[in-house]
């Protein structure tokens, strides 16, 4: 009888057991998918559920009829410098109006419409030299149409009475592919030193490969030279020299602190999964082991948990996804309320939003514009606090968004 009563004994304590193991099972479930929650300090947020901006503010059209514009840069107070995918490279003076074409030698892939993203995309201005980061063009004229194979590429030059002279390419992002998406893109310098982020191309596990750019933010000196103190020198022996950190997998936003110390970016994930984080040296965000909450477009899961401790954690991750774009810092006397709140840009859901940070944690959120003006690609701040903005569209506008 005793023996019998230590198998019912026995026999409890599994069931018990099994119980407790079932309830952190659906626990780490319910983390997973229920928006707004918190696991490994990454808030997984859902913007249908922000509630809307009491700031006033009035939108102003400044120029339009732009074709599918994709990045700015101010090179003064007065005047911007305007991407369009195709190719173009426009001045914009906010003050009237008045645009001009910039004649350029950049090599980019033409931009075919539909779901094709490549061309030339960001553009950012530094002390005297103009940066840009696009599709470049490795195919001969006899290739058939959407055959152009191309990587992310960042190139300079010096703006010089309407025109980009002495081009010099930095960087090319090989391998090359015929794929034409997921480029990354974004440009940003810190202590003298260029910030570029590079889409995964559509290969997945490539972003998971050091020996190949796709899939990673590099860093190289603003003359294109390796940084000595790059990862490859230090901690990550068999990284490619310019390869500062990995496993992303659409990276389009990136921003300086205010501080100047840090540098923030914003990346699409798959269906659901879009996340904003910190870069950091040596790290890796685990695309495609992981999709920070997101599934394949047809609805499998990716990877066999949403976040893994081995992994940088972003910040917050979107589920749903809202096409995250470019992210900027505020500070400005418009929007005296916003002051050092992080401003997101949205192209598929086409919002601006407002984050709230506290020691790099979310703390509130909250909508700017709902799919007012269309998909948003990029915004500038300018000195004043005024905000310009571009959509992803053909016969777009430049607005101005102020009090």
């Amino acid at each position: 009888m005793l023996a019998l009563s230590n198998i019912f004994l026995n026999i409890q304590i599994y069931r018990v057991r099994t119980k407790v193991k079932n309830l952190i099972i659906a626990c780490i479930v319910f983390n997973l998918l229920i928006p707004g929650s918190t696991l490994s300090n990454t808030k997984l947020s859902n913007y249908r559920n922000y509630k809307v901006t009491k700031s006033e503010f009035s939108l102003i059209p400044i120029v339009m009829g732009l074709n599918y514009p994709w990045g700015m840069t101010f090179i003064d107070d007065e005047n911007l410098l305007i991407t369009e995918k195709s190719g173009g490279l426009l001045k914009v003076n906010i003050t009237n109006g008045k645009t001009d074409n910039i004649k350029h030698s950049i090599k980019n892939i033409p931009y075919l419409g539909g779901g094709n993203q490549g061309g030339l995309l960001d553009v950012l201005y530094h002390k005297g030299f103009v940066y840009f980061s696009y599709s470049h063009n490795f195919s001969h004229a006899y290739e058939i149409k959407k055959s152009y194979k191309s990587c992310t590429t960042i190139a300079r030059g010096k703006l010089v009475n309407n025109k980009i002279k002495n081009l010099e390419v930095l960087l090319f992002g090989k391998p090359k592919f015929k794929s034409n998406k997921h480029w990354g893109s974004r440009l940003v310098i810190k202590d003298d030193f260029l910030y570029a982020s590079f889409g995964e191309r559509g290969q997945g596990m490539i972003a998971q490969n050091p020996k190949k750019y796709p899939g990673s933010i590099i860093r190289i000196k603003l003359d294109g030279s390796i940084p000595k103190d790059n990862p490859a020198f230090v901690d990550k022996n068999n990284w490619l020299p310019e390869i500062y950190q990995i496993g992303f997998r659409n990276p389009q936003g990136m921003a300086l602190s205010l501080d100047g110390d840090k540098i923030f970016f914003s990346q699409h994930g798959p269906r659901g999964g879009d996340n904003l984080g910190i870069v950091n040296k040596s790290g890796n965000l685990g695309w495609k082991d992981i999709a920070w909450g997101g599934k394949e477009y047809y609805g499998l899961s990716i990877g066999t948990a949403a976040f893994k401790g081995k992994y940088d954690k972003p910040i917050i991750a979107w589920v749903p996804s809202i096409g995250v774009g470019q992210i900027n810092f505020y500070s400005g006397e418009t929007f005296k309320e916003w002051n050092g709140d992080l401003i997101v840009s949205a192209t598929k859901t086409g919002i601006l939003l407002r984050l709230s940070l506290r020691n790099d944690e979310v703390i509130n959120e909250e909508l700017i514009l709902n799919q007012d003006i269309g998909r948003i690609r990029d915004f500038e701040i300018d000195s004043n606090g005024d905000i310009f903005i571009i959509t992803d569209q053909k016969n777009a506008t430049l607005w101005k968004l102020t009090k």
